[in-house]
């Protein structure tokens, strides 16, 4: 008996389908818009609060960056309702809490186990962060942290969805 794949009935759209469904680029991307997936377990959700997601690794030398910058967002803007959950990429336990303890960030930080969420998301580059509204969509995206350029960036995007009333 032939292989599903290789029979005449298969088709040759069908066959070109199932590649791309099982080929490793064709992962789900969450873009402007979008609602954003559920958080790791540990992270909450907090309510009608301005959010940003970070994806980050201890291997990354642009996230020792970012993660200063995010400790001033959150002690400019926390209590006017930022939060900032930053999602470790690390496989290993002990590199992320490491990681953490050397940073000391006053943000919230969590492993995602497995890597769902990274799939999940699509996360394109390390560090890459997701900006949410009030409503939980993603508003905006940073692949990649260039320093003073990416925080202003993300500075004014934070401030302009700080100022939008909560729908």
């Amino acid at each position: 008996m032939a292989h599903p794949i290789q029979s005449p009935r298969f088709g040759a759209l069908a066959a070109l389908a199932l590649a791309l469904a099982l080929s490793p680029s064709a992962r789900a991307e969450v873009r402007p818009g979008d609602p954003f997936p559920q958080l790791p377990a540990g992270a909450g959700r907090p309510a009608a609060r301005v959010l940003l997601v970070d994806f980050w690794a201890s291997w990354c030398a642009p996230c020792k960056s970012s993660f200063f910058s995010y400790d001033r967002l959150q002690a400019d803007f926390g209590s006017r309702g930022l939060a900032i959950v930053a999602v470790s990429v690390d496989e290993d336990p002990a590199a992320y809490a490491a990681f953490v303890a050397r940073m000391k960030p006053t943000f919230t930080t969590v492993m995602d186990p497995g890597q769902g969420l990274v799939e999940a998301v699509g996360v394109p580059a390390m560090p890459t962060s997701f900006l949410l509204d009030r409503s939980g969509k993603v508003r905006f995206m940073h692949a990649g942290f260039r320093g003073a350029e990416t925080a202003g960036e993300i500075r004014r995007e934070v401030e302009g969805l700080l100022e939008e009333p909560a729908r």
